[in-house]
């Protein structure tokens, strides 16, 4: 399986990427007090670093949390990010100090810390903060599908979003990362049976962030809700992995038929802002509907849709358009629909 590196056209297969790591983990053992080693095992670590954290089409849990576990060499590469620009914004800002230590720099790990920013950002009378931190710690300290997950969002976010400055402003501010993140833990509780909880997860979401995610939809790794706002996610609803999806997307169903009613949308997808896709249909991988777009119908993988109802006008280059995060069609493309349409009119085969 192999799984790309989005800052350099360069490939990496998992034994490669587990080969580097050890390597970068001798040259520190060997070579602890040596500058130029050292460098070297800098310039490696910013290679496994992308690998780690993005394109992975199945990411393998147990590779992320041994890269996790070994803080004493290597670390887990998300998290030292976070931890070091947390502490640099603190020294820049003192009047964030607090705040940044005590969302970031008290916590040993990413999970936590993630538990106290959603606990406290989505408590209220009846779900208290230090209920929802217990709530949050107990399945992200304890799912490793999930640990994988926060990770790959959050460098979907850092890399598709250029108003995202940072994994740690990311991880403090982003809404559409906490919803999705506060998803993926009322899904797994969902699945546990504890659906009353998990609704209320819903709900409370809903009203915080104004994104309402059904907490049975089944949603992949690297997300990046981009500004979030009005984005609503049917029950039966399927989204693969690297989608990115804009504000206002709805993925609904068209009545009230039941079983699977809801869209599923095809890995590596990017779907525009106000974009409405209704039913049990298929968006194909990397396929791209536009802004304001109606779908009702299946898209085939790599084309561009947009209009009311959508229509393919092309098709896209980029495997992954959701990576590029780039909405309309090249002018090369416009320029050629219009002279064959200007052809066809000439023909008289247009009215």
């Amino acid at each position: 399986m192999a799984c790309s590196c989005l800052s350099e056209d360069t490939w990496f297969t998992l034994p490669q990427m587990r080969s580097t790591t050890l390597q970068v983990q001798e040259d520190q053992e060997n070579s602890e007090n040596s500058r130029p080693n050292s460098a070297m095992g800098e310039y490696r670590l910013e290679k496994v670093f992308p690998v780690y954290a993005v394109g992975v089409s199945e990411p393998d849990p147990n590779l992320i949390i041994s890269v996790a576990n070994t803080a004493s060499t290597v670390g887990d590469p998300i998290w030292d990010a976070v931890k070091l620009e947390a502490k640099l914004e603190a020294e820049k800002e003192p009047i964030l100090s607090s705040f940044l230590y005590a969302s970031i720099l008290t916590h040993d790990c990413l999970e936590r810390a993630l538990s106290f920013v959603l606990s406290n950002r989505l408590q209220n009378a009846t779900l208290l903060a230090t209920q929802l931190m217990d709530i949050f710690c107990d399945v992200l300290m304890h799912n490793r599908c999930i640990q994988c997950s926060i990770r790959l969002d959050l460098q979907a976010c850092k890399d598709r979003d250029p108003s995202c400055l940072s994994y740690c402003s990311a991880l403090l501010y982003l809404k559409g990362y906490h919803s999705l993140q506060t998803h993926r833990v009322a899904h797994a509780l969902w699945n546990q049976g504890r659906k009353v909880l998990a609704l209320a997860l819903q709900s409370r979401v809903s009203e915080v962030f104004g994104v309402d995610i059904h907490p049975a939809a089944k949603i992949g790794e690297g997300i990046l809700l981009d500004h979030a706002t009005g984005v609503v996610i049917g029950e039966t609803a399927v989204i693969g992995n690297r989608v990115s999806l804009m504000q206002g997307v709805t993925l609904g169903g068209t009545g009230k038929e039941i079983g699977d009613r809801h869209p599923n949308i095809g890995q590596g997808a990017l779907i525009g802002a106000s974009a409405t896709i209704l039913g049990n249909i298929k968006i194909g991988e990397g396929a791209m509907v536009g802004a304001g777009s109606l779908v009702m119908k299946d898209v085939p993988p790599h084309s561009m849709v947009t209009g009311i109802p959508a229509k393919v006008i092309g098709y896209v280059d980029d495997q992954d358009p959701s990576l590029t995060m780039k909405h309309d069609a090249s002018k090369e493309f416009f320029k050629q629909v219009s002279i064959r349409c200007k052809e066809a009119r000439s023909n008289g085969a247009v009215a």
